[in-house]
């Protein structure tokens, strides 16, 4: 963090503003500074008043009252193009790019150079977009299809399109929240290039830690209000969370003890093509189990396969016992399974529906007859856990769009949990919301395996996994690589195994098994059956990393494989990565 840089006029300022949607006022006499060569952060929960104060730096709203100055002089804005115009760029947490253009003609939509007749100068457009790149220290081809392009190049492409508008400011709106940490680098990179050339930048985030990493300065809203415009030296994460929610935080990762009791989800040998293969874990009630990798392990592609959202080529899901019929969500349903998605605005809610009428789709056929809801019962469902989990909303019967995302995020979670399930399976639970809403989030996880649910949580949030996990099992390009308990589990631990650069790793692939020998089989048969802990150097149990057969015996990896004792690999045979073999017992030497 560069020391900051305000001094002089600020490039763009909000002085007193004030403004209401209705009877909800969202500010109230809040002021703001832009000064170039600094990055800026804006804090505060899901609520406090954010996203319109973008929108009015932006020309998406006019304020109620209270002044916008640009250099020191009074603005008006009466859209985004007069904005933009004098220099004012928003780049959105998703890009909104045409996917059958070209790169550079992204860039350039609508203000194409002309040549001679008014013909398309389709060179200058490439030449141009080259520079672009150039001076973000990027490299990405100005012809290709903007259709395929990560997150993270759209993002960079929406850069290179506001400094071709000759862009002063640059607000950033979550701009990291789908990145890989390979990603969030580059485009810091990019930030701190534009600081250097005199651009302000405003940076909004949920990840505190990237705050102080970029930011020079930080304005707190509370409840639509001013709390604090400070420098960052000097000032701590638990200071800036008190400034946001008002309170300290006593835990943020609030696990409670609970009895861990039989086995609700196993999963045994779970593979489709091209996505994952030989996926074996289990679930018991009462535990947290965490599914950790980097982005593109097949995380969320397994849990979808379990649930039947999407079918898998070979495996089995097994629910209390049961066998779950493959590709069905109606019944995973049945058999008491429930998941929280990953995107909630695309697949967790229907976003022109209301708030009551989101929470009973689970349960159409529990709230009327012969097809018929009765509003009354729809309405006391959706009360009830409104309270339940402390959901902040105007009328149940608002639109779920009107919502923050973390309350976003409390609709979902009451969806499924009016469903009275076993087993919830919740794909990246607290990305996109605010430190203290993530709390209470990660309160009612706790509470509910207290209570003896068995949940399945994957998340990117490395201390969100180490906070909250009873054990973590960790992917690695589709296969499962190790298992960490929740005492051995730390971040270097769980990013070694993450980037397959653990022994246990190694020893998966040359078991020809996700993980080593019975890891097909449901984990706990036998101490055969573990995987690989990502702390050790833990070939696979029957020695079968020093030849890599995929075709080993008892503790091979067979779905049934027990462990005999009798059918033993070589227990000195070491490993090509330095594991050494041992009995099929499972014991490690």
């Amino acid at each position: 963090m560069s020391q900051p840089a305000s001094t002089g006029v600020p490039v763009l300022a909000l002085e007193g503003v004030n403004k209401s949607f209705g009877a909800v006022r969202a500010l109230r006499d809040v002021s703001l500074e832009l000064f170039a060569g600094e990055a800026h952060a804006l804090a505060g929960e899901n609520g406090a008043g954010k996203s319109t104060l973008i929108k009015i730096l932006a020309g998406v709203h006019r304020p109620d009252s209270g002044r916008v100055l640009l250099d020191g002089e009074p603005a008006v804005f009466h859209g985004p193009a007069d904005a933009r115009d004098v220099g004012t760029a928003v780049i959105y947490q998703e890009p909104t790019l045409f996917p059958d253009l070209s790169i550079a003609e992204n860039i350039f939509m609508g203000r194409q150079p002309r040549r001679a007749l008014g013909r398309i100068d389709h060179k200058a457009v490439r030449t141009s977009t080259a520079a672009l790149m150039a001076r973000l220290g990027v490299e990405l081809d100005p012809d290709r299809p903007a259709r395929g392009l990560s997150i993270a190049d759209q993002q960079i492409v929406e850069i290179a399109k506001a400094l071709s508008f000759d862009a002063r400011v640059l607000i950033m709106d979550e701009p990291t929240a789908a990145l890989t940490g390979s990603e969030t680098a580059r485009l810091f990179s990019v930030v701190e290039t534009l600081r250097a050339e005199g651009a302000a930048v405003l940076f909004i985030s949920h990840r505190l830690e990237e705050i102080f990493e970029l930011c020079q300065r930080v304005t707190t809203l509370r409840d639509g209000r001013l709390v604090a415009s400070e420098p960052l030296t000097g000032l701590t994460q638990d200071v800036l969370v008190r400034r946001m929610v008002g309170r300290d935080l006593a835990e943020l990762y609030p696990k409670q003890d609970s009895r861990v009791g039989e086995t609700a989800l196993a999963v045994r040998r779970l593979t489709r093509e091209g996505v994952f293969r030989d996926v074996s874990f289990e679930v018991r009630r009462g535990e947290i189990v965490a599914l950790a990798g980097l982005v593109g392990a097949g995380r969320t592609e397994v849990a979808q396969a379990v649930f039947g959202v999407d079918r898998a080529d070979a495996g089995e899901v097994r629910v209390g016992g049961a066998v779950l019929r493959p590709g069905s969500p109606t019944a995973a349903m049945d058999a008491g399974l429930a998941l929280v998605p990953e995107d909630r605005r695309q697949r967790g809610l229907v976003m022109e529906m209301s708030i009551e009428r989101n929470i009973g789709l689970t349960g159409l056929d529990r709230l009327g007859r012969a097809g018929l809801v009765k509003r009354a019962l729809e309405r006391g469902r959706a009360a009830d856990w409104a309270v339940r989990l402390q959901l902040k909303y105007g009328s149940l019967a608002d639109h779920v769009g009107v919502l923050s995302g973390g309350n976003q995020q409390k609709v979902v979670l009451a969806k499924w949990l009016a469903t009275e399930p076993t087993v919830l399976i919740v794909d990246e639970p607290t990305r996109g919301i605010d430190v203290g809403t993530k709390a209470e989030v990660h309160r009612l996880l706790s509470s509910l395996a207290a209570d003896g649910l068995a949940v399945l949580m994957i998340s990117s949030d490395l201390p969100e996994v180490l906070g909250m996990a009873d054990r973590v099992l960790v992917m690695h390009e589709g296969r499962l690589v190790a298992e960490i308990p929740r005492a051995e589990a730390t971040e270097e631990s769980v990013m070694a195994a993450a980037t397959g650069l653990t022994d246990g790793a190694d020893g998966a692939e040359g078991a020809g098994v996700a993980g080593v020998a019975g890891v097909a089989g449901v984990a706990g048969e036998a101490a055969a059956t573990e995987l690989p802990r990502a702390t050790g150097a833990t070939g696979p149990t029957d020695g079968t990393a020093a030849s890599g057969p995929t075709d080993a015996t008892a503790a091979s990896g067979h779905p049934h494989a027990t462990g005999d004792t009798g059918a033993t690999g070589p227990t000195g045979a070491t490993g090509p990565t330095g594991a050494t073999g041992a009995t099929a017992g499972g014991t490690r030497t």
